[in-house]
């Protein structure tokens, strides 16, 4: 008789750990943070360092890897379970990674990218206090890279307020597979590809919280080489996109004429911002005509 009371309270202890779980997990609902990579060594442990140490802790770490030739792989063995391979860019590494996910939410990380502690927890917040669709979450530079580094942080901290040149990286899940994802074909503005899609018909929010970026250019060759590399895809997304993606990727922003004041305090800063604009754009320019001419033989 008595031990029969013992193992309902047993069970009657059970049921109230497992509702106990039930309403913890309603309320803090899971977050897949899917991470692209690809030789990413350098920086990929201090990412997912910041991860692991987010205040808010409902959280499932993907990787999705791209063939890395470095000890990328071993590095994200060491953080989470969830690593797999797929390729052949960004668009569908993310993508297969979201489909590999269980989260109410996605955020999209870079590998380069470090976050402030209690960015998932304020992203969680505001998209249920909010029913948005997704958040914006502004990214800054590390200023001790370079020279450079230190001219696009000021150049990205323009940004923090805009509402052109940013775009949304954690979204609702069910969202982000409705619109079908980040789109393959494009190598270049896939991010703001996504974020037009998601602003035609959904809400989105904006938290105080940071991102820091961790690979910066140490040189103009640097820039040079990868904005040459962007320009022979942006022909993909300027035809996708074609007013407001031509906004996002001009040369002259209105948020600039915003921040005047901090150009004329700024003045070494504001000749490296006009240096690297001019390298960025021409790189770019040529990229894009070497690949008009290649497709017209």
């Amino acid at each position: 008789m008595y031990s029969l009371i013992w193992r309902n309270c047993d069970y009657l202890g059970i049921y109230i750990k497992i509702l106990y779980l039930v309403i913890l997990m309603d309320g803090n609902p899971l977050v897949s943070v899917i991470i692209p990579t690809k030789n990413s060594s350098k920086t990929l442990a201090q990412c997912l360092d910041s991860l692991k140490n987010q205040v808010y802790e409902n959280t499932e770490i993907i990787v999705v890897d791209n063939y890395s030739t470095d000890n990328t792989l071993e590095i994200a063995k060491w953080y989470t379970n969830a690593v797999y391979t797929f390729s052949p860019e960004r668009s569908s590494q993310i993508n297969y990674g979201v489909r590999m996910s269980s989260g109410k939410y996605i955020y999209r990380v870079d590998s380069d990218f470090i976050l402030e502690p209690q960015i998932i927890s304020e992203a969680v917040n505001a998209a249920e206090s909010n029913n948005y669709a997704a958040i914006l979450i502004h990214n800054t530079s590390d200023p001790t890279v370079s020279f450079w580094a230190k001219v696009r942080k000021f150049e990205r901290d323009m940004y923090e307020s805009d509402d052109l040149n940013i775009a949304v990286r954690f979204i609702r899940r069910d969202i982000f597979l409705a619109l079908g994802g980040f789109d393959p074909e494009l190598i270049y503005g896939e991010d703001y590809d996504l974020h037009n899609r998601i602003i035609q018909k959904y809400s989105i929010g904006r938290i105080n919280s940071k991102e820091m970026h961790l690979a910066e250019y140490k040189s103009l060759i640097e820039v040079a080489k990868k904005n040459y590399y962007y320009g022979k895809s942006a022909s993909k997304f300027l035809k996708k996109n074609k007013g407001r993606g031509i906004k996002q990727v001009s040369p002259f922003r209105k948020t600039y004429l915003k921040h005047l004041n901090e150009f004329m305090r700024n003045p070494i800063l504001t000749i490296g911002f006009i240096i690297y604009q001019v390298v960025r754009y021409a790189s770019g320019m040529l990229g894009l005509l070497v690949h008009i001419l290649s497709s017209l033989y």
